[in-house]
């Protein structure tokens, strides 16, 4: 036990040290640069995206550092122009502020205003020296350059393991879940209350879009190309997660409300426990990247079994949603 809670606390010191040791390399490396290209002594600009940009996911870095270049050029763009066409003034003031504002949000990216247009047109505006605007756009360039090309590559986080963890998290409930049905079922007692179960049988989607959000960002990223195709491999079983997250958020609903109006205990609910067990074996199995096969003929097995038992049209609306579940299987299955 403690090698396994040195082990974890390893890990987590490891997890904090990779996105501190890339942030300290990304400052340094264009501050480094800067300095030794004469641009100034003190090239804060290029050290600033480091702490802006690669606060976030850092394989979106490239996209956020374009985003961060066009809002640069923009705002001293702004700055420029009317510093050349008006004096300073409250005036001039004003106008850089509308100017600066509304290119916030025409070079808006990822939903959010570009804050740097208004930014950079500002100081522009408050530092009237000539040559601070080509200084600012050369080091707000190296800093930017070196975010995007060294970012993702300096210790970056496993994207395949975060998401197959996920997928793994939400296996292990659904799982738990089905096996407290079932044995519920057995007892003929009503189905466990599931608190939240909107938000529950979500998860596989939200995992989905996540997963389809980190592959295109993975795009724009050099040397990933193995974990986009280890990423994409995820893509079936989550296809299935999402697609029998459907069918047995059914199966739960049409389980809560016959058990609600069930003035007796109810055989037919409770011949559903070794199905629903098979059900869940199966499915734990393809979610692994097992292969369920055998596993889902018991379980097709037993429903036919359970459908010559309770042949009436109202105990297969009921095990209709297990029944969909086995066709995502054999889909799957291929």
């Amino acid at each position: 036990m403690p090698a396994v809670s040195a082990s974890w606390a390893g890990h987590r010191f490891a997890a904090r040290l990779g996105p501190a040791a890339r942030l300290i390399v990304c400052a340094a490396v264009p501050w480094g640069l800067c300095v030794w290209l004469g641009t100034s002594f003190a090239p804060v600009p290029a050290a600033l995206p480091a702490v802006l940009i690669l606060r976030e996911d850092v394989f979106a870095a490239p996209r956020l550092a374009l985003e961060r270049m066009a809002g640069v050029m923009a705002g001293v763009l702004v700055g420029v122009a009317v510093l050349h066409w008006l004096p300073v003034s409250s005036a001039s003031f004003l106008l850089i502020l509308l100017c600066g504002c509304a290119g916030m949000y025409l070079l808006g990216g990822s939903g959010a205003p570009n804050q740097q247009v208004l930014v950079s047109a500002l100081m522009i505006y408050a530092t009237a020296a000539p040559g601070y605007p080509l200084a600012r756009l050369e080091e707000s360039a190296i800093g930017i350059a070196v975010v995007a090309l060294l970012g993702p590559l300096l210790w970056p986080p496993d994207p395949y393991r975060a998401a197959r963890d996920e997928l793994d998290a939400y296996r292990t409930d659904l799982y738990a879940l089905l096996d407290g049905i079932a044995a519920r079922a057995a007892l003929e007692q009503p189905a466990p209350a599931q608190p939240g179960a909107d938000v529950f049988w979500q998860r596989p989607h939200a995992l989905a879009a996540s997963l389809d959000g980190t592959l295109a960002r993975l795009r724009l990223v050099p040397l990933k190309r193995t974990d986009s195709a280890r990423l994409a491999g995820l893509r079936p079983r989550l296809h299935l997660a999402g697609r029998t997250a459907l069918t047995l958020q059914f199966f739960t609903g049409e389980l809560t409300d016959r058990a609600r109006d069930a003035a007796e205990p109810d055989a037919a609910v409770r011949d559903l426990a070794p199905l629903v067990r098979a059900t869940s074996r199966a499915l734990d199995e393809a979610l692994r990247g097992a292969d369920c096969s055998a596993t889902l003929r018991r379980a097709r097995a037993l429903d036919a079994a359970h459908r010559a038992a309770h042949p009436t049209r109202h105990d297969a609306v009921l095990r209709a949603g297990l029944h969909l579940t086995h066709e995502a299987l054999g889909d799957h299955a291929g």
